[in-house]
């Protein structure tokens, strides 16, 4: 219209397009519940492995299943890190894919800011980690990568509980920034912790994913076609020595974002990537994560003296600070990188203090960084033991810190929120305008 001018400048945090809104708001009411599951899970694992029939859950971890011919007879707790977490990466593949071919991160404006965040949030805490542990011999520098990952059903799960009032822009970052997150870790597992690789197997692997790959393109959707593929490039990755929970992320890259989705048209019907996120992500969340945290979170902490004694070990201590310090320090300065060397500003209605709040909620790491501490040191050694305990206490840390702060900003917004109500109602006149919410 003439005389009207449109403000181009990039926002960070900005809400993003109203299908992406809509799609990632019934991810995230998935993961929430998936992250209360997953707390109620650890909690039962700790409490059990610090009672007097802590020996029958350390049984039960031990208990071995499945076909020992194909070298698959595994302990449960194996099975838990190495099977079920394969559909956790499954599901972190699609989601990957989606947002860079169909969602919001295809706008390489929108990705610079979540993709800068995750780099600074893996960098810095790596950095904290080697600082505080790398000297102290035994291999300890090995576990470098363990505060690098976010856990995003535990900080969902909390965010949900104290940010009722936040703009949901807070929760879309915090999303893509996860997902972006996911990917790093991804690579991080494939290329750091493989420790002995067999090339024949890997090699065979690839037969059922093209395989896979050829019907998924063609749309069919016979599980009892795809599932012997999948299982097939899951055992053929695991016998490699690549982590079996990399083939999840390799399947879930073949399933293709139809150019429907990548529009935004929702009457268009849903494509084979949001069908197979449909079906898998209850699994993912309300089943796998859940298990692995259970086989995986329980330690016997010794009480108190134990628990002091423990969290002084140079590996805890550079574990703990990378997820309390470190992770929201390279959040935040990787965001505020990206505002002050580009035109990118924070949304209408955001401050700094908000991306505060988020960056420490970031340094919940909990289901990959247990699966990197078991990776780096080996399940059931005494530093893993170390690794868990300091995964814990720096989780819980971040988890109270943000609290606090996310509570707080939503109190202010919440007064805000009031305050426009009352001036409407004043005036009489109607707020007609919502903007849509996720």
């Amino acid at each position: 219209m003439p005389g009207t001018t449109f403000d181009r400048t990039p926002r960070l945090l900005g809400r993003g397009t109203w299908p992406e809104a809509r799609r990632i708001a019934s991810i995230l009411r998935k993961e929430t519940v998936g992250g209360a599951l997953l707390l109620a899970a650890a909690l039962a694992a700790l409490v059990w492995a610090n009672s007097p029939w802590a020996q029958a859950y350390e049984d039960l971890r031990a208990f071995k299943v499945g076909p020992a011919v194909l070298h698959l007879d595994l302990d449960l707790a194996t099975w838990a890190a190495d099977g079920l977490l394969a559909i956790f990466f499954f599901v972190a593949g699609l989601e990957l894919k989606r947002e860079f071919v169909a969602g919001d991160l295809r706008d390489v404006r929108r990705a610079a800011v979540p993709v800068a965040a995750a780099f600074g949030g893996v960098a810095v805490p790596a950095l904290v980690y080697l600082t505080m542990a790398g000297g102290a011999g035994d291999g300890a520098a090995r576990g470098w990568a363990i505060p690098t990952a976010t856990d995003i059903a535990f900080a969902l799960a909390v965010l949900a509980v104290v940010g009722r009032c936040l703009p949901a822009a807070l929760r879309t970052f915090l999303l893509t920034l996860a997902v972006v997150d996911d990917l790093i870790a991804i690579v991080i597992i494939a290329v750091f912790y493989t420790t002995h690789l067999s090339v024949p197997p890997l090699l065979g692997a690839c037969v059922p994913l093209a395989v896979f790959a050829l019907l998924v393109r063609r749309r069919v959707r016979s599980w009892w076609l795809l599932l012997p593929l999948a299982f097939a490039t899951w055992a053929l990755v695991h016998a490699s020595g690549v982590h079996a929970t990399v083939a999840g992320v390799l399947l879930a890259l073949t399933v293709p974002v139809l150019r429907s989705e990548r529009a935004g048209y929702p009457e268009a019907g849903p494509g084979p990537a949001e069908h197979f996120e449909h079906r898998f992500r209850p699994i993912s969340a309300g089943l796998a994560v859940p298990l692995f945290a259970f086989f995986a979170a329980g330690v016997s902490v010794g009480g108190l003296d134990g628990l002091a004694k423990t969290l002084t070990d140079p590996v805890a201590l550079g574990v703990a600070a990378g997820l309390l310090a470190g992770k929201p320090i390279g959040i935040l300065a990787a965001t505020w990188g990206v505002a002050r060397f580009t035109r990118a500003t924070l949304d209408e209605g955001l401050a700094w203090i908000d991306m505060a709040g988020l960056a420490v909620l970031a340094g919940i790491g909990f289901t990959v960084s247990l699966l990197i501490g078991e990776l780096a040191f080996g399940a059931g050694s005494d530093t893993d033991a170390t690794v868990k305990v300091a995964v814990l206490t720096g989780s819980l840390g971040a988890a109270l810190a943000a609290t606090v702060i996310l509570r707080l900003r939503a109190r202010t917004y919440r007064r805000i929120h009031q305050a426009e109500t009352a001036d409407t109602d004043h005036d009489g006149i109607p707020d007609l305008y919502q903007p849509p919410r996720p």
